[in-house]
This record gives structure tokens, sequence and C-alpha cells, in this order.
């Protein structure tokens, strides 16, 4: 079942700096996970609008479909072997993005795992529930770390972290503990995160996909275009439209 989007009152002005917004043929983006589903369509719509997109991915030498998929719809497309859970091949994406483009406009924490919808929060999986921090959470901070100079560097930046209203207050249950944890904890990391770089023209913010029709949603979800659709928004958005350090689903911002 689809949850309910409640929209939340616009929030008073705060102060920012208003960045120049290089046009959409500049913009150098980079999506973890994108191999496959919400990544790789998240990929293929920001191409489309002719961003150059480098495909994170932990096997990159699979990556050819991925690659020409995405090419044949504008910009250019790059795979680059990234495994969130690994610093070595952070520091390399980074360095390699870096050395090829001497910047990053975009980043999309993707990635992401460890769906344990047959755990119990009363059991200590303690695998799974590392397993889970690890990719959902530790990744993202560490690979946006990495990133947040290159984006500094040209006082422009949007970094969007995949999350999940699973991890709500008003929609959380007893299935998948260890997911809606690692998920609720990246949004919390989306605040604190946004507040310390508040003003410095880099928009922070969390975004729900809703259910989807991947391989780690299952069968009954919505298309996958229509899913990636607002995490590309968030991806592209200007300051004037969304704020930092938010939660979205379809363009409106909603409670966690």
């Amino acid at each position: 079942m689809t949850a309910k989007v409640t929209r939340l009152p616009v929030k008073p002005g705060r102060p920012r700096t208003l960045a120049t917004e290089p046009p959409l043929t500049q913009r150098v983006a980079l999506v973890t996970g994108a191999s496959r589903g919400i990544g790789l369509e998240v990929a293929k719509q920001l191409a489309s609008l002719g961003v150059t997109v480098f495909l994170g991915m932990r096997e990159p030498a699979k990556g050819d479909k991925a690659v020409k998929a995405v090419r044949e719809l504008g910009g250019d497309a790059y795979a680059v072997k990234l495994d969130v859970t690994r610093a070595r091949d952070i520091d390399a994406a980074v360095a390699h993005i870096e050395g090829r483009f001497g910047r990053l406009d975009i980043l999309v924490n993707n990635a992401g795992g460890y769906f344990d919808h047959a755990g119990k929060a009363t059991e200590a999986d303690l695998a799974s529930i590392r397993g889970a921090l690890e990719v959902n959470l530790l990744g993202a901070w560490s690979l946006t770390a990495a990133v947040l100079p290159l984006m500094r560097r040209h006082g422009y930046g949007r970094v969007v972290n995949v999350s999940s209203e699973c991890a709500a207050r008003a929609i959380c249950g007893e299935k998948a503990p260890a997911y809606r944890v690692s998920k609720a904890a990246l949004n919390a990391y989306t605040q604190v995160i946004a507040r310390e770089t508040q003003g410095s023209g880099i928009l922070i913010n969390a975004v729900c996909p809703g259910w989807t029709a991947t391989d780690m949603g299952g069968a009954g979800g919505r298309p996958v275009a229509e899913s990636a659709e607002g995490v590309v928004w968030a991806a592209l958005v200007s300051e004037q439209e969304a704020g930092t350090g938010d939660f979205y689903r379809d363009r409106a911002r909603i409670a966690w």
C-alpha cells in the first residue's frame, strides 16, 4: 500500500547565499549503485538533460550495457569502480573525477541494501545490522565528506541521499528493522550535514522514491522511471525551490 504523502507548511526563510548554477551541460554527477534499478534510471534521466554522469558500481567491467544506455540519452557517461564501504574505492573514484573534470556538482547516494524483511528487532542479527549501517549510512557519509571539497571549489553542489519513508515515525513498523534504523539514521545525518554546509551553495536533502518495482522492492511497486523523478528533481533543484536538510517525496517535503 502506498503511504500517504503529508505536505508540511513551508519553512520560514533562512539565510543563504544564492550560488550561480552552472549550465546542465557543464554539470558532473556521480550516482552510486547505478548498475540497475533506481540508480541506473536516475543516471539516464540526468544524462537525457545533458549532464555528464559517472555510474558508481562495484563491478564496472559489467557496466558496459548500462553506460551505453545512458549515453544514448544525451550526456557522456562513465562507469567507475565504487564500493561505498571501501575507503580506497571512494578515494580513487573522487580522484578520478577530479582529474578528469576538476569538478563534481551532483552526488546521488543511492547505493543501498540489507532490506531484512524477515528480521526482528528482538533478535540482534549483528551481521545484518552492521551491513545496513555500513552501506546505507556510513557509505553515504564517507562519500559525501570526500566530494564536498570539489563542490566547495565552485560554490555549488547538490547531494541527494536516497532514503525511505519506512523509517518515518508515522508508518514505522516491525519489519526490516536494520534497514529502517539505517535509513532513519541517514535522515538524521542529512539534517546535521546540511546545517554544517548551509550558505555554501550546497543543498543536501533526503528523498524517498516510494515503493518501486526493482530487485529489492519486488513486484507491485510503481515504475522505476516515476520513482527516479523525485531524486532527479532534488539533484537539480534551485535554492528558490527547496531548502536543505529536508526529506522529500515527489517534490513534497514530508515529515520523518
